[in-house]
């Protein structure tokens, strides 16, 4: 897979979240084998579909079949919101039975930073860094930047995605955070992987174990 596929698959889930507000429902649990904790107080919405007119954007912008392939198989699992300005989780599958392929552990970066990538066009993003860090036998890779969205530059964000590998899908969760509480919120939620729970999605240490370039 190709780091501009995982660009697209990316930034077609995120792209427009910020001006869209979920019911106010709490559900956190997933048919792609993972949950994933949000408190009470923000708004979350599960199993949304790509809104149409950014994966047909998408699509026509994709320059092969496989691209085409993963867009149409992106699934937005969860979505959540809270704060004006916005704060925006985000968590996404990319299906292997959709898709027709596995990703392997060496997807992994390109699937993170490929992310990023994807993201430039709707943000102006500085200061990333990276960093590998594991739940149990799930590997994770986690990128973070600041980010201002194009035209807005008095609007603040800081961008943090986490991908990794589950047995039926390839899962990123992903945070625009407007504040330090709601980074939190996002580094802190409890999830399930495979059947493994784990207390925080992002460890405290997550970024002393950076790979380097």
């Amino acid at each position: 897979m190709s780091a501009r596929l995982l660009a697209i698959l990316l930034v077609a889930g995120p792209a427009g979240l910020l001006a869209q507000t979920p019911p106010a429902q709490v559900v956190h649990s997933s048919e792609f084998g993972f949950s994933y904790s949000v408190p009470s107080d923000w708004q979350v919405a599960e199993a949304q579909p790509t809104p149409a007119d950014i994966r047909e954007k998408q699509s026509q912008e994709a320059k092969s079949e496989d691209e085409k392939k993963g867009i149409a198989c992106l699934q937005i699992a969860l979505t959540a919101r809270r704060g004006d300005p916005a704060s925006v989780i985000v968590a996404m599958a990319l299906p292997f039975d959709c898709f027709g392929q596995s990703m392997t552990e060496r997807d992994l970066p390109g699937f993170a930073q490929g992310g990023s990538e994807g993201l430039k066009q709707s943000f102006d993003l500085s200061e990333p860094a990276n960093a590998t860090y594991s739940l149990g036998a799930h590997n994770i890779w986690i990128e973070r930047a600041k980010g201002t969205p194009k035209g807005h530059p008095d609007t603040n964000y800081t961008i943090e995605i986490a991908c990794g590998l589950l047995k039926k899908a390839a899962v990123c969760w992903m945070s625009m955070a407007a504040d330090e509480s709601a980074l939190r919120t996002f580094e802190g939620g409890a999830v399930v992987l495979d059947g493994d729970s784990f207390p925080v999605l992002v460890p405290p240490n997550a970024f002393e174990h950076n790979p380097g370039p």
